[in-house]
């Protein structure tokens, strides 16, 4: 597991390119909020978080398969994994931040991607 990336992967390139295709500037995995966002919108006090769908545990998505080999270990793996989502997202609102999630699976329709990220966001910047 120490090969598995956890910044610049393939989804979250993608959703950045989208963004700021767009015209929307942003900072990466800020450390000093929870979670470690993927882009950080510091004068929105948004953050957008690009999750695969295997690793957070995307309820009733086809590509969770939980491996045959060390089931017990798996579960508990993205269990851990997805309570940390949860309490992340709501340290994050407590301290004054929306967070929206982006899904590995999602990325196959970029346009609705746009959009909802669009209306998460709110109007563009001048750049």
């Amino acid at each position: 597991m120490a090969q598995v990336k956890s910044k610049d992967t393939k989804p979250e390139m993608k959703v950045r390119r989208l963004l700021h295709g767009l015209g929307y500037r942003y900072r990466l995995h800020r450390a000093d909020l929870p979670g470690r966002p993927d882009l950080v919108f510091p004068s929105r006090r948004k953050v957008v978080f690009v999750h695969g769908c295997f690793w957070h545990n995307h309820p009733d998505c086809e590509r969770v398969r939980i491996p045959a080999a060390n089931r017990d270990y798996w579960l508990s793996k993205l269990e851990r994994n997805s309570s940390r989502d949860r309490r992340n997202a709501a340290l994050l609102k407590e301290g004054g931040w929306e967070a929206q999630t982006v899904w590995e699976c999602q990325l196959g329709d970029l346009q609705a991607v746009a959009e909802r990220l669009v209306s998460f966001l709110g109007r563009r910047s001048r750049a």
